[in-house]
């Protein structure tokens, strides 16, 4: 709902992709899949505070499911 209310400038203005605020804040959340969104906008203020929360909370996020799937491999061996 912010980066809907707050949208970030482009990089390059007239270039890049269409901005979708739920694309961009998964192309964030997500670390390792990259949608083309992140690199293409350029957030400022409060708006690269919440970007740079979304992109930690993604690495915990991945983090948290790759140890789950460890311990799932590690406890059926």
């Amino acid at each position: 709902m912010w980066f809907a209310r707050n949208p970030p400038a482009a990089k390059t203005p007239g270039e890049g992709p269409h901005w979708v605020p739920a694309i961009y804040t998964l192309d964030l959340l997500l670390p390792v899949l990259d949608l083309g969104q992140e690199t293409a906008w350029r957030p400022a203020g409060l708006s690269q505070w919440a970007a740079l929360a979304l992109v930690v909370l993604g690495w915990l996020l991945a983090t948290i499911v790759t140890a789950g799937a460890a311990a799932v491999v590690l406890r059926r061996n």
